[in-house]
């Protein structure tokens, strides 16, 4: 059976999250078959299965993992599951028979140790004797007082009754309370991966705080113990997560009942030692009591005065009581947003960037996109940001510098240019290609940007469409604004704002008319681009976009 790690979807992919398997696990998979959708830090991507074979899913839908992780595995037909079967129940009997050997170590030394206190200690009382058996059940702890206790055989008479009398207040509920403090931690240690910090999939998480639910409380199904969505929605329809009614749980009541029961045992004459444990408890018991009823008073103040309809909302206090912003929601980034985010913060933090602005005349451009639809027909002409690509892409080619990055002191120049659009994506700006846009003509420009703008939207542009890019164009004029400065892509030198097109009154051979204006915002690395090569830059755009004839040749 061969193992099927998350795969490197993209150039800068750290890691990937489990969207959708569109196979289910046992189901036959051939070679090439669609078999999970995974979300990356630029796009989320099919995977297609490397082989044919039946499928064992290992990291269940929400679960993020690096790459190289096992995601599932592809075995021979009609052999994986048995053989997971069979693994599983050897590793069940190898850890039966190393508990009973464990048991058994264990009897042996308590049993020695017990001979050991017999032979030493053989005028003690019965009551000594029942005490030591009772605490047997620590493994460890109650043997290594009794013996510490049992060596002082040079010691006074005095000191030998105060032992005795020790054992005999000491409450029989302590091995017992003993346990369930351990069997708690290690619940809670397997829960948590060691580390203090409950292990859950971006996904669960959210779901529970939506819903409510407390993931310390619940057992995850997922790799190592990790809670997954279909826990928490488990423990949603369940009812799971909440604090009892009065917020005691019955282990709470049992430490209670011991501790009362030790009190009258031992009455007024108890010692310190043993006042100080049982303060100790009782003060555990009464914290999680009033943690249980502070979790407990949101809700329990609503049911008691629900609200009616014509009363007006209270008003936020200030300071800790409240901040008035009212009811407050968290969102989780997505692996898209959170390299949006990251790239952006690096470009303002690394990149001394200056920018400038010119208008352009677009009449002559009106004018031949009028003659482009009446020859294009039925088929969409090209649109203006269409012809700035293209005026980009000659510009590109004339000053190389801006086409080029900064890196570790050195100028980086690419041979090719790389055009970027900026597209509104899903809850994100995306950045795709459109590659060699110099040696392309302005239709293929045309087309190459709207299947890229479409498959965007739909959620189906892949990585490599998204890499490679030399120079950027971000265009917000169909949302009315008029000038704009947008944010360097790093590491490429520049990134051009195109604003709206609109008629303004202009003096031209000495008249006042009116004509299409369109503004246009450079954004420059100061470290690759100076100022002077920046203006002639921007100003052979604006040459070939009042030229637009020469973008058709």
């Amino acid at each position: 059976m061969a193992d099927v790690a998350m795969p490197r979807l993209s150039d800068s992919m750290e890691e990937g999250t489990i969207l959708k398997w569109l196979k289910s696990d046992g189901d036959e998979v051939e070679k090439g078959e669609e078999l999970v959708e995974i979300e990356t830090d630029k796009a989320n991507m099919t995977y297609e299965a490397d082989e044919s074979g039946t499928l064992s899913i290992v990291a269940k839908e929400g679960d993020t993992l690096a790459v190289g992780e096992t995601i599932c595995s592809i075995g021979e037909g009609g052999g994986s599951s048995g053989g997971a079967e069979d693994a599983e129940d050897e590793g069940e009997e190898e850890e039966d028979s190393g508990d009973e050997e464990s048991e058994e170590e264990s009897g042996d030394e308590e049993e020695s140790e017990e001979d050991k206190e017999e032979s030493e200690e053989d005028e003690r009382e019965p009551v000594a004797e029942e005490e030591t058996d009772e605490g047997e059940e620590d493994e460890g702890g109650g043997d290594e007082g009794e013996e510490k206790d049992g060596d002082g055989d040079g010691s006074e008479p005095a000191e030998e009754a105060e032992q005795e009398e020790e054992a005999e207040r000491e409450p029989v509920a302590t091995a017992e309370e003993d346990g369930d403090a351990e069997e708690t931690q290690q619940a809670e240690a397997a829960s948590s991966g060691g580390n203090g910090r409950t292990k859950a999939s971006p996904v669960a998480r959210r779901m529970a705080r939506e819903l409510g639910v407390e993931l310390a409380a619940l057992e995850g199904t997922g790799p190592g113990g990790r809670i997954v969505k279909a826990d928490v929605e488990a423990a949603a329809g369940d009812g799971k997560g909440a604090a009892d009614e009065d917020g005691r749980e019955p282990a709470e009541d049992e430490e209670e009942k011991a501790e009362a029961k030790a009190k009258d045992e031992a009455g007024e004459d108890e010692a310190s030692e043993d006042e100080g444990k049982d303060e100790t408890a009782k003060d555990e018991g009464e914290a999680a009591e009033e943690k249980g009823e502070a979790a407990e008073t949101p809700t329990g103040k609503d049911d008691e005065k629900p609200k009616k309809k014509d009363e007006q909302p209270a008003k936020a206090k200030s300071g800790d009581a409240g901040t008035g912003r009212g009811e407050t929601t968290t969102e989780e980034l997505t692996r898209l947003q959170q390299t949006v985010a990251r790239r952006m913060a690096e470009s303002k933090a690394t990149a001394p960037d200056f920018v400038m602005t010119c208008e352009v005349d677009m009449e002559a451009a009106v004018a031949f996109r009028a003659q482009l639809k009446v020859a294009a027909g039925e088929d969409p002409a090209p649109s203006f940001n269409d012809f700035v690509v293209k005026a980009c892409a000659f510009a590109l080619r004339a000053f190389p510098r801006a086409n080029g990055a900064y890196r570790d002191g050195r100028f980086e120049l690419y041979s090719r240019v790389n055009v970027g659009i900026a597209v509104a994506g899903q809850d994100a700006l995306v950045v795709p290609t459109i590659f060699d846009a110099d040696r392309k003509s302005l239709g293929d420009i045309a087309r190459d940007a709207r299947g890229l703008a479409e498959r965007v939207r739909e959620g189906k542009i892949t990585p490599p469409e998204l890499a490679g890019g030399t120079f950027t164009v971000s265009n917000l004029g169909m949302y009315g604004i008029k000038r704009f400065v947008a944010v360097i892509n790093p590491p490429q030198a520049a990134i051009l704002a195109v604003g709206e097109m609109t008629p303004r009154p202009v003096v031209h051979d000495g008249e006042i008319v009116v004509r299409p204006l369109l503004e246009l915002t450079l954004s420059c690395d100061h470290r690759i681009l100076y100022g002077a090569d920046a203006a002639q830059f921007l100003g052979h755009i604006r040459e070939r976009l009042e030229n637009p004839v020469g973008l058709a040749l």
